[in-house]
């Protein structure tokens, strides 16, 4: 696999990444407004992201498992850090959702 193509990778789930932790503070703000439907939904597009983000990953994966050599660069170090905590943040939220929730 060639420094393009690992640099296309990171880029796809840089994208899909940073698309989902938009879409979990939109949520957030939705739980302060006590609109939980509505951050709920946000919720979820963010998970389709995520999703998306994954899927890209586990692509490279296979790869690397099927014998093709993956060299990793500093972009694709970027992309992996900014993928899981965004994965963390949007568990996060799951939990600042319920706890919104029992306020009401």
């Amino acid at each position: 696999m060639d420094k393009d193509e690992i640099q296309n990778v990171a880029f796809t789930i840089i994208l899909h990444s940073g698309n989902s932790r938009t879409l979990i503070h939109e949520g957030f703000g939705f739980m302060r407004n006590g609109e939980f439907e509505r951050a709920e939904e946000k919720l979820e597009e963010a998970n389709s992201e995520l999703t998306a983000a994954h899927k890209s990953q586990t692509s490279l994966m296979q790869k690397y498992t099927s014998g093709e050599d993956v060299n990793m660069d500093i972009i694709m170090v970027h992309a992996q850090d900014h993928l899981m905590t965004t994965i963390t943040l949007r568990e996060v939220a799951l939990e600042m959702l319920e706890l919104y929730r029992r306020q009401v």
